[in-house]
C-alpha cells in the first residue's frame, strides 16, 4: 500500500482522494499522536488551521477543525492565508499543531492537507507514518468542558504582515512593483505587505473566487506578469503560486528570473549584511551550472542536496545554513521562517533592488542561465540506472565530452517507472543532442520489455 503522505502532506483531487472525512479522521489521528509524543503535556492543546482559497478548502477546513476540536484540541480558525503564514503564526503564538488546507500549485480540483508542529516545522516522516497508522481506530472521547473550543483568529493576517515588513533590511520607497497572486491565498495579505513596506503596487491575479486558483496567473503562468510589469512600466514584478509557498520574479524588461538567479541575488545581498551563514547557500542538484559558478567567482559556497524543499530544510538545519532554495522559487530563509515563504523572497528581492539602485536585471546578471534540457524516458527500469555499465559509460563520455562547459544528471522518479535525463551546456542545441543521446541509451539499456522473465 502506497504512503498517504508525500513529499509535502497529502494531495490528491479534493472530494475523491482527500475527503471530509479523510481530513476529519488525520486531524484527530495527528492530535493523538502529537499527545503520545508528550507534545501536548501539561496544558490545554491549541492548534492553528489556514487553507487557500479554493472550494474545497471550505468543507475540508471544516473537517479538520471538527476532527480538532473533537479530540481536545482548542482550535484557532486562521481563514484563508498562506502557508508561510500558518507556519509563522504557529511559531509565533506558541500553539502546539498547525494545519494548512492546500494544494499549493496544482489546478483548483486538488487539495490537500499539511501539518506543522510546534514552533511551525514540517513533522518528520515518523511522525507521519505514525499518523497514518493510528487513522479510524477506537478512542475515548472527550465530553463536557474536555472538547475543543473553536474561535477565529481576528489577527492572523495583521501578525504576519507585519513580520514580513520588519524583516526587511531597506523599505521599498520609490520602487513600482507588480505582485500576481494566483488568485490564491496571497491575494489580500500581498498588496498590503508591499504598500505597508513603501512601494506603489499594481496588482494582478488578486481576485480569487474559489473556482479560479492558479488559472493562468502566478508562478507556474508568469505571461500575465510579464505583459503587466511592461505595460505599467514597473520596476519588476513576483508571483506566488496559489499557497505563496514560492515566488518567481520578472524584470523591467519583462525577463524571467528563476528561484536560482533570485538565490543569488539574496545570498549576495546576505552576505553582504553579514547574514549569510559560513558564506554558504543550499541549492538542490537541479540548480543550474550558471547559478553554481557565479556563486563560485564570489566565493559562496554552494552545498547540493537532493531535490525537493525537505532536502534543502534539512540540510540547512543540519549544516546551520541561513539561505537556501529550489529554482522553481522555493526559498527559505531560516532566520526568518521555517519554511519556504513566496512573499518574504519577493519583498526581500524588492528591499534589495531599492537598497542598491540597480535594476533587477542588472542584478540577476551576476550569473548566466545555461541553457538546460530535461526529458523523461518512461517505461524503464530506473532502479538500474545507477547500475548499467552501458548507461553510466554514455554518461562518463557525456562528462568528458562538456567538461567545464556543463553537466550531465539523471534522476528516477519517485512515483513513476520514469527516468530523468538532464543535461546543461553552452549551447543550447548541444544540450539537446547530448540529451536526446542519453535517453536513447536509457530506453534501450533499461527499457521494461527488455528485462528477462523471473522463472
Amino acid at each position: 500500500m502506497a504512503r498517504l503522505f508525500g513529499t509535502d502532506g497529502v494531495r490528491g483531487v479534493a472530494n475523491r482522494d482527500i475527503t471530509a472525512e479523510l481530513a476529519l479522521d488525520l486531524s484527530v489521528a495527528a492530535a493523538h499522536v502529537l499527545a503520545e509524543q508528550g507534545a501536548f503535556e501539561g496544558h490545554r492543546p491549541r492548534a492553528i488551521v489556514g487553507r487557500d482559497p479554493r472550494a474545497s478548502g471550505e468543507f475540508l477546513g471544516a473537517a479538520t477543525v471538527a476532527g480538532l476540536a473533537s479530540a481536545g484540541v482548542d482550535v484557532l480558525d486562521a481563514g484563508v492565508l498562506p502557508t508561510p503564514a500558518i507556519a509563522f503564526l504557529v511559531a509565533d503564538m506558541g500553539t502546539d499543531l498547525g494545519a494548512m488546507l492546500s494544494a499549493s500549485h496544482n489546478p483548483m480540483p486538488d487539495n490537500g492537507i499539511k501539518f506543522f508542529a510546534r514552533g511551525g516545522h514540517k513533522l518528520p516522516d515518523a511522525i507521519e507514518d505514525a499518523i497514518e497508522a493510528r487513522m479510524g481506530e477506537g478512542w475515548n472521547r472527550p465530553t463536557g468542558t474536555r472538547v475543543g473550543r473553536v474561535l477565529p483568529l481576528a489577527d492572523g493576517a495583521d501578525r504576519y504582515v507585519e513580520h514580513l515588513v520588519s524583516a526587511l533590511p531597506h523599505r521599498l520607497d520609490g520602487l513600482h512593483v507588480v505582485f500576481d497572486g494566483a488568485h490564491g491565498a496571497a491575494s489580500v495579505v500581498g498588496p498590503r505587505a508591499l504598500t505597508e513596506a513603501g512601494a506603489r503596487v499594481t496588482e494582478i491575479g488578486c481576485e480569487p473566487d474559489g473556482c479560479n486558483i492558479n488559472e493562468g496567473y502566478g508562478s507556474t503562468h508568469l505571461e500575465n506578469l510579464q505583459r503587466a510589469v511592461v505595460e505599467h512600466g514597473a520596476d519588476f514584478g513576483f508571483a506566488v503560486d496559489g499557497d505563496a509557498d514560492r515566488c518567481l520574479a520578472v524584470d523591467g524588461a519583462g525577463r524571467v528570473v528563476d528561484g536560482d538567479q533570485i538565490m543569488a541575488v539574496l545570498a549576495l545581498s546576505m552576505r553582504e549584511h553579514h547574514a549569510l551563514a559560513d558564506a554558504t547557500l543550499v541549492a538542490t542538484v537541479m540548480s543550474n551550472l550558471g547559478m553554481l559558478q557565479a556563486m563560485e567567482r564570489e566565493g559562496i559556497v554552494v552545498r547540493q542536496t537532493a531535490v525537493g524543499d525537505r532536502y534543502v530544510l534539512e540540510g540547512m538545519r543540519k549544516g546551520g545554513y541561513s539561505l537556501g532554495g529550489e529554482q522553481s522559487g522555493h526559498v527559505i530563509m531560516l532566520e526568518h521562517g521555517t519554511t519556504g515563504d513566496g512573499l518574504l523572497t519577493g519583498l526581500m528581492l524588492a528591499s534589495r533592488v531599492a537598497e542598491s539602485g540597480r535594476s533587477l536585471e542588472d542584478l540577476a546578471s551576476v550569473m548566466v542561465r545555461l541553457p538546460q534540457v530535461m526529458i523523461n524516458v518512461s517505461g524503464v527500469d530506473k532502479l538500474r540506472v545507477d547500475e548499467d555499465p552501458e548507461v553510466q559509460g554514455a554518461v562518463r563520455e557525456a562528462e568528458e565530452d562538456l567538461g567545464d562547459h556543463g553537466r550531465v544528471l539523471l534522476r528516477k522518479s519517485g512515483t513513476e517507472p520514469l527516468v530523468r535525463v538532464m543535461v546543461e551546456a553552452d549551447d543550447a542545441g548541444r544540450a539537446q543532442a547530448v540529451a536526446e543521446h542519453l535517453a536513447g541509451v536509457v530506453r534501450v539499456h533499461l527499457s521494461l520489455e527488455n528485462q528477462p522473465l523471473d522463472v
